[in-house]
């Protein structure tokens, strides 16, 4: 079953990316180190409510 998801940047905390994401191989929130358009760099990104 797969769930939809919104990742936000640790550093300025804007919500970038959307994805989904299997609850059966990822029952925990996830992170990503992924590019933020905002902060102009690669940071950390974890999953949102």
């Amino acid at each position: 079953m797969r769930v939809n998801i919104t990742l936000e940047c640790t550093d300025c905390k804007q919500r970038n990316y959307n994805m989904t994401k299997d609850k059966k191989n990822h029952p925990d929130r996830m992170e990503t180190k992924k590019y933020c358009k905002f902060c102009k760099s690669h940071t950390l990104h974890k999953e949102t409510k």
